[in-house]
Formats: structure tokens, C-alpha cells, sequence
């Protein structure tokens, strides 16, 4: 039994999952395959060869319930997994619920956040092919961040693309990146034909994750030694990131109890896949169900607002179209301070498991997101990300209806990053500063109207 008053749970170095669990061998429905944006066919691996190695393509496909992760990249992980899990008491008490509250705390890393569980691999993967550059886009930076570490730990360089309204906004991502060794340019920029013609069609926008993607596939595409690395939505990002998932349920059985709900963030799902695959993944085989809950902004709320449907992952169609929960690639979000939500789709899995009911979404306000935010950091310590904040904000949510009802619920959330280098949100949220935009539904079915006929 453990100690009830025990805070933090640490695992030996012995218990670094030594595979990715893939939560393709165990889904009861058919994925939708990815489709080539210029013919709408089911996309073959030739057809992704110009943007990802071998391996990872391999990895995209997979039916294997378990992928060996390579000892090179466990051996890259050991500099911080297994990361911790921590039972927040001094915010239960803060808010007087009989819930137990526990976190997964990925601000570990190097880079500050969950990213590098995939950056590793990928970049790994790459340099064993022979790649010599890789082209990437970020939102808040810490999707940048990771493979720009990443990158220097494998002797790769990187061209960031920067979405316009972070780079803005968060400098010190880009100072951090820039020392890791990655070049980075704000997005759109005068470096791509697609960039430059969004330029002259707005020279003032803000950009978006749909536009610094298409930057990075053209650079990629148009160069022989370069590949294009994706932090998020695509099977093989989401299948990195399960060793959260999986270093969690070690941790739960070191506390002595089971989750009834477990929450994380999502912006295109890959620290909430990561985190919560596992969990479904041991329900659908038998396992104890567990409520699983996504808490996305709601100036981009893909899973509560979009439809589920074949969309291009970028704004100039050159990436492969995919199924899934979308406001249509022409979706220009405000620019919060939650960068990295900022996605106009879902990940393809994370959408199928949201139409098929076995997981729930929420959309929550950036006020109230910071305002937990804040809550959280005074009570534990430990200043959240921005994009964090929607978990945490979900979680306060189900505490304090656990409190309404009086019921001893275990919750359980990823905190997927610190917030660091995130200050100047926290300055405009403690200024009084911070809006709520209401998203116009008119705007979203303008987005929509640019869905492919697949």
C-alpha cells in the first residue's frame, strides 16, 4: 500500500519502456487510409518518400502492437525518462474535493516539454538514412524546440518555420532553438513560393500551423537532402509518445490506485494520444474502462465544433489529406498564447476514437485556462505551459464536480510542458490583458467550404 501522503513517483531507470505500443493492433474499426492531395488515392509508401525515411513510413503503417524503440534512442531518452508523476495534493486541498489528482510531468526534458519523446526517433531515423537537413514548422516553439535539440544530438541541421504569431510572441523559443543550432524563420516567409504568396496576399497575418506546414513540405520536397519532421497528428508521432502512457501505468500501481479519468490537452493529439493510448488501448482489450477527456481552446476547437472528414493537414493542399476532426485547412485561428493548439484538425486516430464515443472533448476559454493555470502554480509550484492549462483547467472542472457529488474520483493528467519561456502570457493574464474571443460560427463554415470531394 502506499504512503497516502506520498507526493511524487519516480520509476528505476530499468522501467524505460523499451517499445512504442501501437494502438493500431488493437482497435475494433478500420482506419481511414491517408489519401495523395493531387489524385485523392490511397497514398503509397513511394508517395511519402520524399518527406519521411524508410522506417518511419513503416511505422506509419503498422499493425505491430509493439516497436522496438532503437537502444541509440532509449539510450537519448535516459537523459530524462522515466519523467515523474506527482499526486497533487496541495491543489486538492486548494479546492477542497475528495478527488485524488495525480500528474504526468513532461517540463523534464531538455527542451522543456513532451516533444522530444518523438523528435528523438525521428531524428534518429532520419540520420540513419542518410538525411542530412531537416524542415519542420512550430507553433508555441516547443515542437521546434525538440527537434532542434534533437537534431544537434544526431548531427542533423534544421530550418524551423515559425508560425508568425509565436515567433512574435514567444522570442525566447526562437533564441533557444537558434542555440541549439536550428535556423529559424517567421511564418509565411519570403523562403518558400507558398509563403511568399501568402505575404502578398496579407502581408500583416499572423500565420498558422497550416500554412508554417506547407513551408516545411515544400522545403523538404524540393530538396534532395532534406525530409520533413512532423511533431504531431500523424500515426507514427502519436505512437513516440506512448512511453508517457505507459511509464504512467507503472506509476499508478506504485500509488496503489486505478484512474477513473484520465485528461490531457489537445491540439493535433500527440501528447494526449501518448499519454492516454495505453489506457484504451488495455480497455479495448478487455481492460478497466476509463473516461478519457480532451480539452482543446475554444478559438480552435476541432473535436467539439469541426466535422469529421477527409482535409488537407495544410493550408497550401500539398500535404496527404486525412480523416479527421477539422475546421477545414483554411481556418485562420486568433493567435492565444496556447501556440501549439492552434491546429485547424485532430490527429486521424484521436478523431476516430472521438466518432466512435470512446473518448470525450472540451473546449475551454483561455481565461479560464490561465486562471487554473495560475491556481495550479501556487499550489504546486510548478508553472504550466500555456497549452498545459487546458488540461489542467479540465481537471479542475471534474474535481469540483467530484466535490459536488462527493465522490473520491482519481484523476489523472498530463502536464505536458513548463511555461517558462511563456511569461509574457502570464503577464498580459495577470495585467488584466487576456481576451476570450468568441469564435463565429460563420468562420468556421467559410473554412469548411474548402473541404477536397474525398
Amino acid at each position: 500500500m502506499a504512503d497516502p501522503k506520498q507526493t511524487k513517483f519516480v520509476l528505476d531507470e530499468s522501467k524505460l519502456p523499451k517499445s512504442w505500443y501501437n494502438i493500431a493492433a488493437d482497435l475494433p474499426w478500420p482506419q481511414h487510409p491517408p489519401l495523395n492531395p493531387q489524385t485523392g488515392n490511397p497514398l503509397g509508401p513511394d508517395d511519402l518518400a520524399p518527406l519521411f525515411p524508410m522506417a518511419l513510413i513503416g511505422q506509419e503503417v503498422s499493425s505491430e502492437r509493439e516497436i522496438e524503440i532503437p537502444e541509440p534512442v532509449r539510450d537519448a531518452y535516459r537523459l530524462y525518462r522515466p519523467s515523474p508523476l506527482y499526486r497533487a495534493h496541495r491543489l486538492e486541498k486548494l479546492l477542497g474535493t475528495p478527488a485524488k489528482i495525480f500528474y504526468k510531468y513532461e517540463g523534464v526534458s531538455p527542451a522543456g516539454s513532451h516533444k522530444p519523446n518523438t523528435a528523438i526517433p525521428q531524428a534518429f531515423y532520419n540520420a540513419q538514412e542518410g538525411v542530412k537537413r531537416l524542415a519542420t514548422e512550430t507553433g508555441a516553439g516547443q515542437w521546434g524546440t525538440s527537434l532542434a535539440f534533437a537534431g544537434a544530438m544526431f548531427g542533423l541541421e534544421v530550418k524551423v518555420y515559425q508560425v508568425r504569431a509565436s515567433y512574435d510572441a514567444k522570442p525566447y523559443r526562437r533564441i533557444l532553438m537558434e542555440t541549439y543550432g536550428a535556423q529559424v524563420v517567421a511564418s509565411p516567409s519570403p523562403d518558400t513560393n507558398y509563403g511568399r504568396s501568402v505575404l502578398a496576399s496579407d502581408p500583416k497575418t499572423s500565420g498558422s500551423l497550416g500554412i508554417a506546414i506547407s513551408e516545411a513540405v515544400e522545403d523538404a520536397a524540393t530538396r534532395d537532402d532534406t525530409k520533413y519532421a512532423l511533431g504531431s497528428v500523424l500515426n507514427h508521432v502519436l505512437l513516440h509518445q506512448t512511453v508517457i502512457g505507459q511509464e504512467t501505468q507503472l506509476q499508478l500501481e506504485m500509488a496503489d490506485v486505478e484512474p477513473d479519468i484520465l485528461v490531457g490537452c489537445t491540439g493535433g493529439g500527440s501528447n494526449f494520444a501518448g499519454f492516454t493510448f495505453p489506457f484504451i488501448g488495455a480497455a479495448f482489450r478487455g481492460g478497466r474502462k476509463v473516461r478519457v477527456i480532451a480539452a482543446e481552446p475554444t478559438a480552435a476547437p476541432s473535436l467539439t465544433r469541426g466535422i469529421y472528414a477527409y482535409d488537407y493537414g495544410d493550408t497550401a493542399h500539398m500535404a496527404p489529406m486525412v480523416k479527421m476532426h477539422t475546421l477545414g485547412s483554411a481556418f485562420m485561428p486568433d493567435p492565444i498564447h496556447a501556440g501549439g493548439l492552434r491546429y485547424h484538425g485532430m490527429a486521424p486516430l484521436v478523431s476516430l476514437l472521438k466518432e466512435k464515443g470512446t473518448i470525450e472533448a472540451v473546449a475551454i476559454p483561455q481565461r479560464e485556462t490561465f486562471e487554473r493555470g495560475v491556481e495550479f502554480t501556487r499550489a504546486e509550484g510548478i508553472l504550466p505551459a500555456p497549452e498545459a492549462n487546458h488540461a489542467i483547467a479540465a481537471v479542475v472542472r471534474e474535481a469540483l464536480k467530484a466535490k459536488a457529488e462527493g465522490k473520491e474520483t482519481v484523476i489523472v493528467f498530463n502536464h505536458c510542458g513548463h511555461g517558462f519561456l511563456d511569461l509574457a502570457a502570464y503577464e498580459n493574464y495577470l495585467a488584466g490583458k487576456l481576451e476570450d474571443l468568441d469564435l463565429d460560427q460563420g468562420k468556421i463554415d467559410a473554412a469548411l467550404g474548402d473541404l477536397p470531394k474525398a
